[in-house]
């Protein structure tokens, strides 16, 4: 199905929704009766259709650091990604910094509204959003590197938990896969949280802050000098991460576990895995199985 370049098609496995426009591409799967499923992904696809374009109508808002004064976004996908990044207005961040998961929350509250779903998701590169009924639960693989994509530990959700959004933000080195920037040299940060957006926002902030500052082996460059349109503007990205020792490794780690204990304490996520060259940690009682250390 396409209407105005948007394609909405269930995948081979007849079960999973897939949705594209532009740079959007979303993987939307329901549980529970049959009608009801249909209904959710219809709801689902008459909701898609506007979300680009009025992502589009503020772009300059959404692109622009993040001040004193909060701004006025329009959009319903638009404010979320404003809320969500707010509480890190004291660094450097911009709204783009929550897209992913902003999307797959309206995404998620669009399709369930009125349906009665056992468990939902709406995945969004990796960012996702979900709905668990009392007592469903949900399980989602963690991937730590996504040049060479593996399902390393598994997330265990249940509806009981105060999450229902996780992202994952990490170093996108030229080839890698990513789909973003980051300042930092993790190989990957995925966070739980309150919604999707809010861990979409939290999970670039860690990763961030995984760094080794002044290291010989690390190459950064220009965002804009990588992608033009980048809201990064001329800031240092990580291109490349050269040979580390073992303690380089844990010193790096240790400053991402710092900030995100800090956000735990603080209310804005729930948990988080923190992996840089197949070195795991986490932050959080119990929040993941590895299947590598």
């Amino acid at each position: 199905m396409t209407d105005r370049g948007i394609q909405a098609a269930l995948l081979p496995d007849g079960r999973r929704l897939h949705l594209r426009h532009g740079p959007i591409d979303l993987v939307i799967e329901a549980w529970g009766e049959a009608d009801e499923v249909r209904a959710a992904y219809r709801q689902a696809i008459a909701a898609f259709a506007d979300v680009l374009p009025r992502l589009v109508e503020e772009l300059p808002l959404l692109r622009a650091p993040l001040g004193a004064e909060q701004p006025s976004a329009a959009g319903p996908v638009a404010r979320r990604m404003v809320d969500s990044c707010w509480p890190y207005r004291s660094v450097f961040i911009t709204p783009m910094a929550a897209v992913a998961g902003a999307v797959a929350d309206h995404m998620l509250d669009r399709m369930i509204d009125g349906r009665r779903l056992a468990r939902a998701y709406v995945n969004d590169g990796g960012d996702i959003a979900f709905h668990l009924a009392p007592g469903a639960r949900l399980t989602c693989g963690l991937v730590a590197d996504l040049a060479a994509p593996a399902i390393n530990g598994t997330l265990a959700l249940d509806a009981a938990m105060p999450v229902r959004g996780l992202a994952t933000s990490g170093r996108a080195c030229k080839g890698s896969g990513g789909r973003s920037f980051s300042f930092g040299i993790a190989d990957a940060v995925t966070v739980l949280a309150r919604d999707a957006a809010a861990a979409d926002a939290a999970a670039t902030i860690v990763a961030n802050a995984v760094d080794l500052p002044g290291h010989a082996a690390i190459g950064r460059a220009p965002a804009a000098d990588i992608d033009p349109d980048s809201d990064l503007g001329d800031r240092l990205v990580t291109v490349d991460v050269g040979p580390l020792a073992a303690g380089e490794v844990r010193a790096a780690l240790a400053t991402g576990v710092s900030r995100a204990a800090a956000l735990q304490r603080a209310g804005l996520i729930y948990g988080a895995v923190l992996v840089l060259r197949r070195h795991f940690v986490t932050v959080g009682a119990e929040i993941a199985r590895l299947a590598a250390a």
